[in-house]
């Protein structure tokens, strides 16, 4: 059977890309209302609930074609999947939301780092931590090291979902694979968000939550889908490195969380590294034709 054609768009790739990073970021700002009524858990919970509902939707999971080595893979990257999310948003809680993408986004920066056969890559990790050095002010004495600590757990979350996802990638679609480890991560968020949220739910929040599932997961991952058959997955790689940049733009924006100078220029370094990071060491056979979504599930 022949391979199928690229869609015919008449839009460029890469706009299909930046659109679905703007869509994760637009959805992380928005949580920050949602997270005030029903905490950052909570939020977690209701959001991956909804996309796991769209998700099994649109496709069936392949659990006839599950495999024993495939089970415990699923669940850690169901389980990555959930405390990503809940640590991303307890991050975004805290601190602003680019400094919380610029820490998260040295998870796959290190991944890409550790897996590359060169030591040149090793520095692009350093350049990336000196970025949030900045962005963080620590001679300001007003670091909220609680926030740093959570967006680290989510960087570290995210890593390791690059890794896990390399597995869940080469079984199934991005369609399947979602439709599995998506209601694992919500019932992973429930544990702490079921409780959280107890007598704080009402239509008007059920509602925004899947909104915001809608933002975050559903659109952007159709969105890369397509973009990833129309681009290699170094120049998505290259371009996924403006994500943090874009997360202080929504800061500002929707949150009103006006950067310094130095803040900005942590962000440009943060940016730099991602961006150089990719041709020393490209996500391949992370992001392919039919990716499971692996840009940030937070």
């Amino acid at each position: 059977m022949s391979a199928r054609a690229p869609l015919a768009l008449p839009v460029p790739p890469w706009s299909l890309a930046v659109t679905a990073m703007l869509s994760v970021q637009l959805g992380s700002a928005l949580s920050v209302g949602l997270i005030d009524t029903v905490e950052p858990a909570g939020t977690a919970w209701l959001r991956l609930s909804m996309g796991a509902i769209v998700f099994l939707i649109l496709a069936r999971p392949p659990l006839r074609s599950l495999r024993r080595p495939d089970v415990p893979a699923i669940l850690c990257l169901g389980i990555a999947t959930g405390v990503m999310t809940i640590s991303f948003l307890a991050a975004i809680e805290r601190i602003p939301l680019g400094t919380a993408v610029a820490i998260e986004f040295l998870g796959p920066l290190t991944v890409a780092a550790a897996r590359s056969r060169t030591a040149r890559a090793l520095t692009w990790p350093g350049l990336a931590l000196l970025g949030v050095v900045l962005l963080t002010e620590p001679w300001q004495g007003a670091v909220d090291f609680a926030g740093i600590g959570f967006a680290a757990i989510a960087g570290a979350g995210w890593g390791g979902y690059i890794l896990l996802t390399q597995h869940a990638g080469n079984r199934f679609t991005g369609i399947q694979s979602l439709s599995m480890t998506i209601p694992i991560a919500a019932v992973t968020a429930a544990i702490v968000g079921i409780p959280q949220a107890s007598g704080h739910l009402s239509l008007g929040v059920i509602v925004a939550a899947a909104g915001l599932a809608l933002l975050l997961p559903v659109i952007p991952f159709a969105l890369e889908m397509l973009a990833l058959r129309r681009m290699t997955a170094t120049s998505f790689g290259t371009l996924m490195a403006v994500e943090p940049a874009l997360g202080l733009l929504l800061g500002l924006l929707v949150l009103s969380q006006l950067p310094s100078i130095v803040q900005i220029v942590g962000i440009l370094l943060v940016v730099l590294a991602g961006a150089a990071s990719q041709p020393g060491g490209r996500r391949a056979n992370i992001i392919h034709d039919d990716p499971v979504f692996e840009t940030g599930l937070a």
